[in-house]
């Protein structure tokens, strides 16, 4: 039968809208309400009995006639088809299991259905786990995901009528102590407790942004919105830096070319070490520039070393390579970044310059750690290494194209991947990124941004393709990071933690 698939995505939509209806409606179950324990039983029932040992029979006593299962990863089945698969697939071999599935403890929320204050179904929200048995009997974890369960009343037995399951993820993310980030209100509550005044977070899964959360206020009573504008500070340099790398995967630009023939700063014309300057050398920090020329006692750029010897984190050698592809394509650092960038990607909230932002009551003012804010950095001219304006959307999506190596040749992004220079242990400098060296061929892409009332980090994981922006607008914002980290990234999180703070 040749399924209408535009037909179906709308009815999955209709079905969430319904779904959702439900759930602001009604008031959430006490645990220990007759309501509760009645789903809870047939839940267990479902998954326990049903799917963990494979007895086919609970499936058939408990799902509804009209039963229906929208899946994120699989096809939509009904009754019929849902328990063919069972049979063919998942319990095709009754004597071993193929999958367990355990209840996240914690995670389950049951809504009451009423018409006329009479009950007639309930709404079973929750986050569930599956495990896979190895021939050593010791259980592989497999994947996490959320579901919804609408249960209908039909003639006074309880019956499953429909079923989604969405959000599967191949990372154990659940079951932690970070399970606050499941309650919007409770991570309302530990911002204020942390004094964050704005928390930004990107969930990028299989390569895609998946969700964008913000929370906190912009000012008093003015709640911050989910397209928030933030000074990400330092995160400039990455689309700097893909600009460079996109150039060079397009044939344009040579990494390894001196780029004395386009441009010298004056306070170094004479040194001969500028000569030895490369892009591949300041996309790595390796220029021996200090990271800005004020912090020198003469004002004036110098190289505190040779080029290409040794890292040191450096925003001038970004500046230094802005000016020299503004030399050499005759174009501004803005206008190749939106033609090679911003544009292609409709990254419309995102501007290198104060002035050219769309909707300034948008903007996340950044605060000091005793809750005092900061005057904006109303930049006007384009900075390569700062003052990016952005939004989670839009940086997201960025990292996204970066991840999936849109417009990069392999070359380029094997080098951009790479290990140019170790920083510490386990930790080194690609080509505009970090690189956290994970163990077993894994491996993270990372970059931070500080700045008065700015802290901000990105982590990218290509291998799982997995990614996490984290935007605040407080001088502390960072002591946020390591809960979050744990939470969206679970094990991997973990090493990066375990690697930064060692």
């Amino acid at each position: 039968m040749k399924i209408n698939k535009s037909f179906f995505q709308l009815k999955v939509i209709l079905v969430g809208i319904l779904l959702l209806q439900f759930h602001i409606g009604f008031s959430q179950e006490e645990k220990n309400s007759k309501l509760y324990k009645t789903i809870m039983s047939r839940d267990s029932l479902l998954f326990n009995v049903g799917f963990n040992t494979c007895n086919v029979s609970q499936f058939e006593n408990l799902l509804s006639n009209n039963f229906e299962f929208y899946h994120d990863r699989d096809s939509i089945q009904d009754r019929t088809l849902f328990l063919k698969n069972i049979r063919k697939g998942l319990c095709s071999a009754t004597k071993t299991y193929q999958a367990r599935r355990d209840l996240v403890e914690g995670s389950t929320e049951i809504y009451p259905l009423a018409k006329g204050g009479v009950l007639y179904g309930a709404l079973q929200i929750g986050i569930h786990q599956f495990f896979e048995p190895t021939p050593d009997k010791k259980d592989k974890f497999g994947s996490t995901a959320r579901f919804t369960h609408l249960w209908i009343l039909e003639n006074g037995v309880w019956k499953l009528r429909r079923s989604l399951s969405y959000d599967h993820q191949n990372v154990n993310t659940v079951g932690t102590k970070s399970s606050i980030f499941d309650n919007d209100q409770e991570i309302e509550k530990w911002l204020k407790q942390n004094n964050v005044p704005t928390l930004g977070i990107g969930v990028i899964n299989n390569g895609k942004l998946q969700q964008i959360k913000v929370f906190g206020e912009l000012k008093k009573g003015v709640t911050a919105p989910f397209n928030t504008i933030w000074n990400v500070a330092s995160l400039t340099k990455p689309v700097t830096a893909i600009v460079a790398l996109k150039l060079a995967s397009s044939g344009k630009l040579d990494l390894d070319e001196p780029l004395y023939k386009y441009w010298t700063d004056p306070d170094i014309a004479s040194d001969p070490n500028t000569k030895l300057l490369t892009a591949r050398i300041i996309l790595s920090h390796q220029t021996g520039f200090p990271n800005w020329r004020f912090m020198n006692e003469s004002g004036k750029l110098d190289f505190k070393f040779k080029p290409g010897t040794k890292y040191q984190y450096s925003g001038e050698g970004f500046e230094y390579l802005r000016k020299v592809l503004e030399k050499k394509f005759n174009k501004t650092l803005p206008q190749l970044a939106d033609k090679l960038i911003i544009k292609p990607l409709k990254m419309t909230d995102t501007k290198f310059v104060w002035n050219d932002i769309t909707d300034v009551s948008r903007y996340a003012i950044g605060y000091d750690n005793k809750g005092n804010a900061y005057e904006p950095a109303k930049n006007k001219t384009a900075n390569a290494a700062d003052d990016l304006l952005t939004t989670i959307e839009d940086y997201s999506t960025f990292l996204c194209s970066v991840m999936n190596s849109d417009g990069l040749s392999k070359k380029v992004f094997d080098d951009m991947t790479s290990h140019q220079v170790e920083t510490k242990k386990n930790k080194y400098f690609g080509l505009g990124f970090e690189i956290y060296d994970l163990g077993n061929d894994n491996y993270a892409l990372s970059h931070g941004g500080a700045d008065k009332g700015v802290q901000t980090i990105v982590l990218l994981l290509p291998k799982t393709k997995q990614g996490l922006v984290i935007f605040t607008n407080v001088d502390d914002g960072y002591k946020v990071y390591e809960k979050i980290v744990n939470h969206y990234l679970g094990e991997n999180g973990k090493k990066i933690i375990e690697i930064e703070t060692k």
